[in-house]
């Protein structure tokens, strides 16, 4: 194949380029434009920029031009490449951070010979793939008692600006028992780039962890390349190693947004809110690479999208509910019990946990509603029985030993303490759980440390 160079550049609007193709040119050998190929763009002084194919029209090709366009002319020129956007993949790139172009922005070794592999990769054949079985722990207990995270889950953490979103996903990197973890940072600012990086280093996951970080002052289109590159990474890592890779993005929000301003650039019609009408297609190309496959291992995916203003009804949310199993609400600095959900934690719950896990999860929740209305009543000067002052105190419990996100425990702990705030609060018949669940982990737990008399059934 040969090189050939176009200096026929029509247009620049922003960082999208558009150049004249013939479509029928005197060398046959030369490499032709193909959608998402990478393209040099050589400026007047020599400079090269990296930017990748994104619409052909006829002999008229768009480039999106990463890093910017500055230093850019009508004068430049483009050579295509004739190959798709590649990222590092080798055992080196463990412990290591990336930005968005896949270059290493952590001073160590240079890989840039080490094995790449190919990003936007098609998804795998479902019936490839199999069934939901096996749980992540996190040790976080508001995901591992009442909404567990499955193994080759995509799941969605919703929230809003100013919420520890990032405080949480990195708990999640450190303490879940994945083999590989993969973290994609989308329009971070540098603080909360060096808080990342500083916790995996701090608890000693670094080492089993690939970041790949497009920072604030970076380029916005490289953006769009973040959860591609750690996406191709992790099904690399999957399908020819075996690894149970845990991937973490943060924010498809900025993802979305990215998407937006091309599609501006481009001058597409606008969808719903100055998005695009692929948003919905352009979410679920990368969700749905979440996948546990046949004799190796799995991909789960966790993310974080922000709602602007707190609406679940803005296009990005909205088309991400349709798309996830389920998701997390974190509000007020604590994951929602009421509006979270896991929809394949049926798969693993009572199978690959404890007997009593079903039952417990139920009941605290059922307690805590009841406590919500409890403290209603009080807000509202209404009569507080002596059952109502009880469930003050549970509602007090729960949200000290569970619904913080700095609280730490393995799933067997975390359901001792569920039996053991119960019992603080609630005599056995109150409780309305299967007698030899009540027998076996109720009644081996102290009674005396200030909830209520069995005999009595008063408050202590």
């Amino acid at each position: 194949m040969s090189i050939v160079r176009y200096h026929n550049i029509n247009e620049i609007t922003g960082d999208i380029l558009k150049v004249t193709v013939p479509v029928s040119q005197d060398d046959k050998n030369a490499i032709r434009p193909r959608l998402d190929d990478i393209a040099l763009v050589y400026t007047e002084s020599g400079q090269s920029l990296l930017s990748q194919i994104i619409y052909i029209d006829n002999d008229i090709v768009s480039l999106q031009i990463y890093g910017g366009t500055k230093g850019l002319s009508t004068q430049s020129s483009v050579t295509f490449v004739g190959q798709p956007m590649m990222v590092n993949f080798s055992p080196n790139i463990l412990g290591r951070v990336f930005n968005g172009s896949g270059m290493t922005i952590d001073g160590g070794p240079d890989l840039s010979n080490d094995d790449k592999t190919p990003i936007r990769t098609p998804t795998i054949n479902p019936t490839r793939r199999t069934l939901a079985s096996k749980m992540i722990r996190t040790n976080i207990p508001m995901i591992d008692i009442f909404n567990c995270l499955v193994e080759s889950q995509k799941i969605p953490i919703f929230s809003v600006a100013g919420e520890p979103y990032n405080e949480l996903l990195a708990r999640i990197a450190t303490q879940a028992d994945a083999d590989i973890v993969i973290f994609g940072g989308m329009g971070l600012l540098f603080d909360d780039y060096y808080t990342f990086r500083k916790t995996f280093e701090d608890h000693g996951s670094i080492a089993r962890t690939v970041m790949f970080v497009n920072q604030a002052s970076d380029s916005i289109l490289e953006r769009l390349l973040i959860p591609d590159m750690a996406l191709a990474v992790a099904e690399k890592f999957a399908i020819e190693e075996g690894k149970r890779v845990l991937v973490l993005l943060t924010d498809m929000t900025a993802f979305a947004d990215a998407l937006k301003e091309v599609g501006i650039a481009m001058e597409r019609v606008p969808s719903n809110r100055g998005y695009m009408g692929d948003l919905y297609s352009q979410l679920a190309r990368r969700y749905e690479k979440a996948c546990d496959f046949q004799g190796a291992g799995s991909v789960t995916i966790l993310s974080v999208t922000t709602m602007p203003g707190n609406d679940v009804t803005h296009p990005v949310p909205d088309n991400t509910g349709y798309i996830t199993e389920g998701q997390f609400y974190l509000h007020d600095s604590a994951i929602d019990p009421f509006g979270s959900l896991s929809r394949l934690k049926q798969h693993v719950i009572g199978k690959q946990t404890r007997d009593d896990h079903s039952q417990v999860m139920n009941t605290m929740i059922r307690f805590y509603s009841a406590a919500r209305e409890a403290e209603q009543k009080q807000a509202m000067a209404f009569e507080i029985s002596e059952f109502d002052h009880r469930l003050l105190k549970f509602g007090k419990l729960f949200r000290e030993r569970f619904m913080d996100i700095k609280v730490a425990l393995p799933l067997e702990q975390a359901l001792d303490l569920c039996w053991q705030t119960m019992g603080e609060c609630f005599n056995e018949n109150e409780l309305l759980i299967k007698q030899e669940l009540i027998t076996k982990y109720f009644k081996q737990i102290p009674h005396d440390s200030g909830g209520i008399d069995n005999d009595t059934n008063k408050t202590k």
